[in-house]
């Protein structure tokens, strides 16, 4: 970092990720966009995510009051990828012709478009998987910026190879274990099913805020046994109606980590008063202070976040910017609490 640089000041329009100066190369965390929302069946717009919460951390302020100075150990975003740009653009149109089907493929020319759309979602998968590897070999953490949920499990399956018995912590108002929704192998719907079929490295998975599940769902967690914990929403706040305190609640799911953690967090984990325009809103969910606790709780138990990823975020329309407000600042704590767990940054 320069040492002209001054965190108090404004960020310049043309600056980088919360107005750094940083390079790659000089950035200990490195966020790879991924603007990507090929099989998203309902609201869309996710793909426009990176570039407004990049827009957006251009106004937060640098002073956090979890972390001290997260942003001095360098966080650099990465440009998005032109080729990942024209991937989505081609896979959209082609999945839009099954989505409004509902899935039922009959003719040969559904069945092309599907197996083209499964073909690119592989790319995308081995694109996102050699990027984090490469970065991983560097001593980058890692952040993944969707986009829909489905970019993340390269990644994951990059650090569960380099971390066996990894635990994934997972917030989202929907399990996503649905086995190839709608025909697509790699969609949003299915990315915690492909995690857990895909990346034998992955000890644990631990869901928080679920609250939106169908049938095939819930049988396919009840399979996994001892490798995957739901903390359901409902259950969550039945506890809380009955005065158990949140810090109580929070170390069981803290608890149910283990040592080396990825954090998978699906804006629609929190209330939609704070992502409104996300594309599967439910009602519930965590607050946002509640989020950040469990996230910082799990540093604080000396667990370690080796990366993560914040998913569908969708700017508004007529330029309302506070769905890309909300997920810059996620974002950021995020990063201060990797950084802190990985020794880098200090927890106030």
């Amino acid at each position: 970092m320069t040492a002209s640089f001054d965190p108090n000041a404004p960020a310049a329009a043309d600056s980088g990720m919360y107005g750094l100066p940083f390079t790659e190369e000089e950035a200990a965390v490195v966020l790879v966009p991924v603007p990507w929302e090929v099989t998203t069946s309902y609201g869309g717009g996710t793909s426009g995510g990176p570039a407004a919460i990049l827009e957006a951390s251009r106004q937060v302020d640098l002073y956090d009051l979890d972390v001290e100075k997260p942003y001095a150990a360098g966080i650099f975003m990465q440009d998005v990828s032109e080729e990942i740009a024209r991937w989505n653009e081609e896979g959209r149109a082609l999945a839009q012709k099954i989505i409004e089907v509902a899935g039922v493929v009959e003719t040969d020319e559904l069945r092309a478009a599907l197996s083209r759309v499964n073909e690119l979602g592989g790319m995308l998968n081995a694109r996102v998987e050699a990027e984090t590897e490469r970065l991983s070999a560097m001593g980058k953490i890692v952040g993944i910026v969707g986009g829909d949920h489905a970019v993340p499990l390269g990644a994951i399956e990059a650090l569960a190879r380099r971390r066996p018995g990894l635990g994934v912590l997972h917030f989202d108002a929907h399990s996503d274990t649905r086995r190839a929704y709608e025909g697509f192998t790699f969609s949003h719907a299915s990315i915690m099913y492909n995690v857990l079929t895909r990346a034998p490295g992955v000890g644990k998975l631990v869901q928080v805020g679920i609250r939106d599940v169908c049938e095939e769902e819930m049988e396919y967690v009840a399979t996994q046994g001892d490798r995957a914990r739901v903390f359901f929403d409902r259950d969550l706040a039945r506890r809380k109606f009955t005065g158990e305190p949140f810090a109580e609640i929070t170390r069981g799911i803290v608890d149910a980590l283990p040592r080396e953690v990825w954090v998978s967090f699906d804006i629609d984990g929190l209330d939609p008063r704070f992502c409104p325009h996300t594309g599967t809103p439910v009602p519930g969910g965590l607050d946002f202070h509640e989020a950040v606790y469990v996230i910082g709780e799990v540093v604080r138990s000396g667990r370690t976040i080796v990366g993560f990823d914040l998913n569908e975020v969708a700017p508004g329309p007529d330029g309302d910017e506070w769905d890309a407000n909300v997920g810059a600042r996620l974002l950021y704590k995020l990063i201060g609490f990797a950084l802190a767990s990985q020794g880098k940054a200090t927890l106030r």
